[in-house]
């Protein structure tokens, strides 16, 4: 058996220092809430301390990533409760045509597009993305500036998001679930970097090129 000496009763700390030190500890612990954790994880910077750190754009990444996992949920309950009602519907039998009935006659027209010309692209680039990967690529562009661009999913269907960060500003043009190509003219709201964040969510890799012009800076991968 072990003797302990009790400690002395002007050795405990009193009860103001007891408060003081509870004081210090939940005003630390709130400066690190909304300055570290609320940036981190919820993408929310009251004070702009978290964008600074880099801190935002960790929880912007983590918020869009809960948002494309809600969307797939959504989408593979929609798509068995589809199923669902096509096994159950009884398909209409078809109509057959009567013998005697001679089939109508159409005349074939040949339609020649006309002739246009498009301006060569500025920019193209060609990558791939694994199962789950994520890449972004922006354009830097003043406030104003125009860019045409054209991109397409080789391998299968892609989740996207169109947008645009500068100055401490964000804005969001466009997002996208299961698209295997777009196309259109991108108009920066602000002067900053405005492009496209891709998400392959298929079980295969997905090769990816994107095409650009117009009227900006340059075009560069940013993760």
């Amino acid at each position: 058996m072990y003797n302990t000496d009790m400690p002395l009763r002007s050795e405990l700390p009193s009860t103001a220092k007891l408060i003081r030190s509870t004081i210090i500890s939940a005003v630390v612990a709130l400066v690190l809430l909304v300055t570290v954790v609320m940036p981190a994880e919820y993408a929310m910077d009251p004070t702009g301390v978290g964008r600074l750190l880099g801190l935002t754009e960790m929880g912007e990444i983590k918020q869009q990533l809960a948002e494309e996992a809600a969307a797939d949920e959504t989408a593979q309950l929609a798509a068995v409760r589809d199923a669902t009602e096509e096994l159950l519907t009884e398909p209409a039998a078809p109509m057959r045509q009567a013998a005697d009935t001679p089939e109508p006659h159409i005349e074939s027209a040949m339609v020649v597009p006309a002739a246009t010309e498009e301006p060569e692209w500025k920019d193209e680039v060609q990558f791939v993305l694994t199962p789950g990967e994520g890449a972004e690529f922006k354009l830097t562009m003043q406030e104003g500036g125009v860019a045409s661009f054209h991109w397409v999913s080789e391998g299968g269907p892609v989740n996207f998001d169109t947008h645009g960060d500068g100055g401490g500003r964000s804005i969001s043009y466009e997002k996208g679930r299961g698209v295997a190509e777009d196309e259109g003219e991108l108009t920066a709201a602000f002067t900053g970097n405005h492009g496209w964040f891709f998400r392959n969510r298929n079980n295969e890799n997905v090769t990816l090129v994107l095409r650009t012009r117009g009227n900006y800076g340059e075009l560069k991968r940013a993760m």
